[in-house]
């Protein structure tokens, strides 16, 4: 596996946020602002862009980076490739000196994040249709 993060969404890194959001989805709004400032990872196999997920700076005074758009082709699903990007992303953000990381998360998905060691904070929140919890940790 090799991960490649670019300043901007490539079409590989699309097409895989395509799928998985809004072909299986069902999101509307998936594409935003945030992606033209944020960085984006995309995961390979060889050639084979399996997995996707983008981090940024909300505010470039605090050292809190936001991941977020973690996203893996169904068919790859079960094989640790979202843990390994959420993963490379930690380690750019702490390159970069984040201290933090936060990130919305589908409550159907909290325990995954839980088990990378991000808490819970806040109440639960509608992003569209779709249930999210606020989740933050150190880095």
């Amino acid at each position: 596996m090799k991960s490649i993060i670019n300043k901007e969404l490539t079409p590989q890194g699309k097409e895989i946020r395509q799928k998985v959001f809004v072909e299986e989805q069902g999101f509307q709004k998936e594409y935003d602002e945030i992606d033209l400032t944020a960085e984006h990872l995309v995961l390979y196999d060889g050639d084979i862009p399996k997995a996707v997920g983008r981090m940024f700076l909300e505010d470039p005074q605090k050292p809190v980076y936001t991941i977020g758009r973690v996203a893996v082709l169904k068919e790859f699903r079960g094989e640790g490739l979202g843990r390994m990007v959420v993963e490379e992303l930690e380690q750019e953000a702490k390159k970069e000196g984040g201290t933090a990381i936060k990130l919305s998360a589908q409550c159907r998905v909290q325990k995954f994040y839980e088990k990378l060691h991000y808490h819970a904070v806040g109440d639960i929140f509608y992003d569209e249709f779709c249930p999210h919890i606020c989740m933050t940790k150190e880095l």
